[in-house]
């Protein structure tokens, strides 16, 4: 089974640009994206072969997420039945029988890091219902969860110190997750390769001179390590200021 994973900073805007043509060439038994920045019917996305599913964020042009599957799932769910936590389109589940799939687009803590008291909170929340979820059947989750969490995770490290996606605070929490029970697939495969990111800067050329970071994730229940084939970050596909991550498995 593939699985993709992709931040697209505005779908209405890449589907201008090369999103067709990357999605078909990847053919992903479920696509996931973050940050559609759409509103109820504001594109019309031809798919034949998938099951459409939207979450929107009640502010106009901001966050969202969707999925699109081959795969009818069993249940579908938004948000993670919180109000505090659901009003901007950050979360989708899809139930399916023997596991769940769950796209999220984590909140950034923004500049002088002005939401991070807010994203501390949403961390705890969002860990307790894929914990949650995993009592009842396996999960992979994938999105950007605006985090590096290693200094192997991003390309300047010392610098970014107490920048927003590379806190303390914010790695810690990463670390509750695996600690919860969770893989990160990237490095289950690659634990030491150095390089590969998935999110580089609008500015400074940064895409240029890959000076960008690993913040796109699939993560999985543990009990699915042994069924776990590859884990790919397709930094050749351009469009957005992230570029799509990939989950091989076997299910």
């Amino acid at each position: 089974m593939k699985l993709l994973s992709w931040n697209v900073n505005g779908l209405r805007a890449i589907v201008g640009k090369n999103f067709m043509e990357a999605f078909q060439s990847l053919d992903a038994d479920i696509f996931c994206l973050q940050e559609t920045k759409l509103q109820e019917g504001q594109i019309d996305l031809p798919l034949p072969d998938y099951h459409q599913y939207w979450n929107y964020a009640e502010k106009k042009g901001y966050s969202g997420t969707a999925v699109f599957t081959k795969q009818e799932p069993l249940s579908v769910s938004r948000g993670i039945r919180q109000a505090q936590h659901d009003q901007e389109g950050r979360v989708i589940t899809l139930e399916y029988d023997s596991f769940y799939l769950v796209t999220v687009y984590t909140p950034n803590s923004q500049n002088e890091l002005a939401r991070l008291n807010y994203r501390m909170e949403w961390e705890d929340a969002f860990r307790a219902y894929l914990e949650g979820l995993d009592r009842k059947k396996p999960v992979i989750f994938c999105g950007d969860l605006n985090v590096a969490h290693k200094e192997i995770d991003l390309k300047n490290p010392k610098t970014n110190r107490r920048n927003a996606g590379f806190t303390d605070e914010e790695r810690e929490k990463f670390t509750q997750l695996l600690k919860a029970g969770f893989v990160d697939t990237y490095r289950h495969f690659y634990p030491d390769t150095e390089g590969v990111y998935s999110w580089w800067s609008y500015r400074f050329k940064a895409r240029e001179k890959n000076a960008g970071w690993r913040i796109d994730y699939f993560l999985v229940s543990e009990r699915l390590k042994e069924r776990l084939t590859d884990a790919k970050i397709h930094t050749e596909i351009m469009g957005s200021d992230h570029c799509p991550v990939e989950l091989d498995i076997t299910l």
